[in-house]
């Protein structure tokens, strides 16, 4: 089953934990937080004291997306906060392998990150390492964007990668996914789907999330 990621950088600070409770109640299981430090991305968003309250509200697994420079530096220090997931740059990370080993070694899943035009060759001695790859299909740093279609060639190639070397990671998105296009994005063999202006930004977020995970798996059953 597909998996829809909210993305609270779309979500009203002032609501955040009521919102939380819609999409929960809509099926939701993964929170995804965007970590931006105003240097390898121009924005800043939030940090580890909203991670650690909000950890305090629910239940949820939450993603976290270190759209930073030092990413080794504060990795274990947002699992001590309660990440149970933390993706990572692979332009930002220059011993990308041990990055990704030590998130692991702090008990989180640990996930491989591609700018749109950052090739998948980037990720060729890795993937045995991690555990989901998330691949960007807008340019990092705000939310509301237009999705870049050529993503979707990457993700077909990964998909295939993925199953010729008998590989178990998800592959993830993230960026301009909407009601419009969830069925392409899904096809194309998305496992998590990242989806802020759309569900967070949404009058109802939960059956914002609903409405887009139906129009996923409608589109996985019409492929099948």
């Amino acid at each position: 089953m597909i998996e829809i990621l909210p993305s609270l950088l779309a979500g009203d600070f002032a609501r955040l934990g009521e919102q939380i409770d819609q999409v929960a109640a809509a099926g939701a299981r993964i929170l995804h937080f965007d970590v931006m430090d105003g240097h390898f991305v121009p924005n800043i968003s939030f940090g580890l004291p909203v991670l650690e309250s909000l950890r305090r509200k629910t239940r949820l697994q939450f993603d976290v997306h270190l759209m930073i420079s030092d990413a080794d530096s504060y990795a274990a220090r947002f699992i001590e906060a309660g990440a149970d997931l933390v993706s990572v740059h692979v332009e930002a990370c220059p011993h990308i392998d041990r990055t990704l080993r030590l998130i692991q070694s702090e008990g989180a899943r640990a996930g491989a990150v591609l700018n749109p035009a950052t090739p998948l060759s980037t990720l060729e001695h890795i993937l045995p390492i991690v555990d989901y790859v998330l691949l960007m299909s807008v340019n990092p740093g705000y939310g509301g964007q237009k999705f870049i279609p050529y993503v979707l060639d990457k993700v077909r190639r990964l998909r295939e990668w993925r199953s010729r070397l008998g590989l178990g990671f998800a592959i993830q998105i993230d960026g301009g996914v909407t009601l419009d296009n969830v069925g392409v994005v899904a096809e194309a063999g998305v496992d998590w789907v990242v989806a802020g202006t759309s569900v967070l930004g949404a009058p109802d977020p939960g059956q914002a999330l609903i409405a887009m995970r139906q129009a996923a798996e409608a589109a996985l059953a019409r492929r099948a």
